[in-house]
């Protein structure tokens, strides 16, 4: 069951890109890329990893995403990447607990629950799509510590309107 929690800003390191939903992989391994720029200068993230959603294509067939890891710092990692903060707020949260395959179901039901519920959204439609301030996917599950992905929490945290 969706619950609603106020999340602080978090400041993050990120890589961005603008895909087919086929291209997604490539997007979510730069998760592990940017964790292994952070162990070689001796850093490990603040917490767990993500990916953000920013813009739903009205095709249906594009994704602007974001691939995430928090830090306590800004720092340069190169021209591919760069640092920000993900907006303080009010987020309806659901846990995801199974392989990243049941994330497109898990998505829609917390949508419904918004729905029904009167939620509203921090997102806006535009004549290219939908365009999201937070719409994660937070990966909590270390795919190294637990290699079952039948075994993985995601949680949903999609930021709501002030």
């Amino acid at each position: 069951m969706p619950t609603i929690v106020d999340r602080s800003e978090q400041r993050y390191v990120g890589y961005r890109a603008t895909v087919a939903f086929d291209g997604m992989a490539d997007v979510a391994h730069r998760i592990a890329a940017i964790i292994g720029e952070l162990a070689e200068r001796g850093l490990e993230p603040a917490c767990a990893p993500f990916l953000r959603y920013l813009v739903l294509g009205t095709d249906m067939r594009t994704v602007t995403v974001e691939a995430g890891v928090p830090v306590v710092d800004p720092l340069d990692l190169g021209d591919e990447y760069f640092n920000a903060v993900l907006p303080a707020g009010k987020y309806a949260q659901a846990t995801h607990h199974g392989s990243p395959e049941g994330l497109f179901a898990a998505t829609a039901d917390l949508l419904a629950w918004g729905e029904k519920e009167g939620v509203r959204w921090d997102r806006a439609v535009e004549p290219d799509g939908e365009h999201w301030a937070a719409r994660l996917e937070i990966y909590r599950t270390h795919p190294q510590i637990e290699p079952d992905p039948n075994n993985w929490d995601t949680d949903l945290c999609f930021r709501l309107a002030d």
